[in-house]
């Protein structure tokens, strides 16, 4: 969290991941391209430059699926929360590595002839197979051309100016992406037949997991909201009993329209904001009250209990909500407040 732009928000956090990520890359690379070239050998595509390209590509599809998985895994377990503080960074790597893949691949193979590189690439001169009459590599272009209008704008810049519901939405296009490359990566497999089958199963595997990932951590919120399903007591949320919600954090109350409500208890007091943040619509409720402030669990993103407001220099602001004590329950207007809107917390113990 900065008050200011900056081109990269560098702490000793991310410059260990961003270290651990690019030595795990450089480990990936060596490692496929020995197993491919010792699984292939003694055919043509064991040439370095060849399995180098491969394993470029691998590498980017590799990367994506981490991307992919990173979101469930953390809904499921606060021990992958690191993972997401960090996503960005790690979605910019993907996409200058699949970056590499393509240049590589377009001038070895397309480089030496008379039409332009990019031009033969597209048109799939030298494609035996194109499944649709679609060249192959269009499906990786067009996964590439969605994963840099991601990494372009993986910047808080980008997320102030272009709004956080239209920036979620762009960046929701990662689902496309992965769409285009698991075609890209099954009808290029078809173009060799000295490449393995293995590959394509390892295709599949991939899905597999992240469809159970994804179901898992969907089944999971959908439980934890009918769990906690508000019941209304004269127009107000009953959030249960004050002593239920642990010191410094909250108990998320969703809505009949599906809008969560995080009821936090601090210093003896019961405040309630919205459940999500303004940053990256982060899970506020399950993340913890520090140094007074509400503190997002994604990216650490603050905001004052009793306002909504971050503390200054910052200027972020959420929803807040009325909220009263009644023989030790909390009770809690469904009514949203205007953004930054001061409300009274209500303090356990005293009168209702």
């Amino acid at each position: 969290m900065a008050a200011t732009y900056k081109t990269v928000l560098w702490n000793r956090h991310k410059r260990v991941y961003d270290g651990a990520l690019f030595l795990g890359i450089a480990i990936f690379l060596g490692v496929f391209m020995a197993v491919a070239g010792a699984m292939n050998a003694p055919s043509a595509t064991t040439s370095p430059e060849i399995l180098f390209i491969s394993a470029l590509g691998a590498c980017a599809f590799t990367l994506l699926h981490v991307v992919l998985a990173i979101g469930p895994l953390a809904r499921l377990s606060p021990r992958f929360l690191p993972l997401l503080y960090n996503r960005r960074h790690f979605g910019v790597v993907l996409f200058l590595v699949g970056l590499s893949h393509a240049a590589l691949a377009t001038v070895w193979y397309h480089g030496f002839g008379v039409l332009n590189p990019i031009v033969s690439a597209l048109s799939g001169a030298g494609s035996p197979v194109q499944p649709f009459g679609i060249p192959f590599e269009l499906f990786g272009a067009g996964a590439l051309v969605i994963l840099f209008l991601m990494a372009a704008t993986s910047h808080d810049f980008w997320l102030a100016n272009l709004g956080p519901s239209f920036w979620k939405g762009l960046h929701m296009g990662v689902y496309a992406a992965y769409g285009l490359l698991v075609l890209h990566v099954l009808f290029g497999v078809v173009q060799d037949p000295d490449v393995s089958p293995l590959a394509a199963g390892t295709v599949g595997i991939g899905f597999v997991v992240l469809a159970w990932l994804h179901l898992a951590a969907g089944f999971r919120e959908a439980a934890r909201d009918k769990a906690i399903d508000g019941s209304p007591r004269d127009a107000w949320i009953d959030a249960g009993l004050a002593s239920a919600i642990p010191e410094n954090r909250a108990r998320v109350v969703t809505l009949s329209n599906g809008e969560r409500i995080a009821v936090f208890r601090y210093d003896g007091k019961v405040a309630a904001v919205s459940n999500v943040c303004a940053h990256q619509l982060g899970p506020l409720g399950e993340g913890r009250v520090v140094d007074g402030c509400i503190t997002c669990p994604w990216h650490g993103y603050q905001y004052r209990p009793e306002d909504g407001c971050s503390p200054p220099p910052y200027t972020e602001k959420i929803e807040t909500y009325a909220v009263r004590l009644e023989n030790g329950r909390v009770f809690v207007d469904p009514k949203a407040k205007p953004k930054g809107t001061p409300v009274t917390p209500a303090v356990i113990g005293g009168a209702a």
